[in-house]
């Protein structure tokens, strides 16, 4: 769920506490918490009963949230929140079509992601057939550690940045071939920062298998992944490697191309 929000005294004169603590309760419903009581609010975000009741009602009235009088669920104005940030960045529109071209060549999914956190959160997808168990749409989280693109995202970053994130993540077996040693973690971001590309076989999910490269701001800084997911019945990483791993490049420079683009 959420974590406790911080106390005022140690924000600086700045910070609106009781902002903070309105987005912790928008935060406290995801997938598998999507209708919460008021008590379920409280308990999630730490706020005493009273307040977590101003701040459901304040949002019901608003209109981002509905309740039956006893359990409080987001409503669709919620995206205006997310899509917002989606049309403001350019990528998502300016990626779908080229994710669309993709797809129709190789017959398997395609998505973009950028780093938000610990966490690779998808801005656009255009999915074939479905083949993970977990449903995937826009806004989906999964951790960097465990998918291609975010070891293509983590390998962008200075070393600096990689210390902290790696003080802060925890390395969880998400399957049983899931890397959770640190120190090959920091191997392999090092392989994927030298080739360009990463490729995770069956650590986020047992049967798929997925490949990623960046894609780059015009400046050259790296603004976000792209990938192809396939399932491990397709062939070995190596087949998946060569199959796959050029229309993919292919794609990302159609749309660093539009970018730049965007960009005059």
């Amino acid at each position: 769920m959420t974590e406790t929000p911080g106390s005022e005294s140690s924000r600086g004169s700045a910070f609106v506490q009781s902002l903070e603590r309105g987005l912790a309760v928008i935060r406290a419903f995801d997938a598998e918490h999507d209708e919460l009581t008021l008590s379920d609010v409280a308990r999630a975000t730490g706020l005493t009963r009273a307040a977590a009741r101003r701040f459901l009602h304040t949002l019901v009235e608003l209109g981002y949230m509905r309740t039956d009088g006893r359990l409080f669920a987001l409503r669709p104005r919620i995206l205006e929140l997310g899509y917002a940030y989606l049309s403001s960045m350019g990528l998502p529109e300016v990626a779908q079509p080229h994710l669309e071209t993709l797809v129709s060549q190789v017959h398997e999914s395609s998505s973009v992601s950028v780093l938000d956190g610990l966490d690779v959160v998808y801005v656009a997808r255009v999915p074939t057939k479905r083949i993970m168990t977990v449903s995937i749409a826009v806004g989906t989280r999964f951790p960097a550690y465990a998918t291609s693109m975010g070891r293509v995202l983590l390998a962008a970053q200075t070393d600096e940045w990689l210390d902290h994130y790696l003080k802060e993540v925890q390395l969880r077996p998400l399957t049983r071939y899931t890397t959770v040693e640190e120190r090959l973690l920091r191997a392999i971001l090092e392989h994927v920062r030298e080739q360009g590309w990463s490729l995770v076989d069956q650590e986020l999910e047992e049967g798929l298998r997925s490949i990623a490269v960046p894609v780059h701001n015009p400046d050259g800084t790296v603004a976000a992944a792209v990938n192809v997911s396939a399932h491990a019945s397709r062939g070995s990483s190596d087949d998946i490697r060569v199959e796959l791993l050029p229309p993919l490049r292919a794609a990302a420079l159609a749309i660093e191309h539009d970018l730049r683009g965007n960009h005059h």
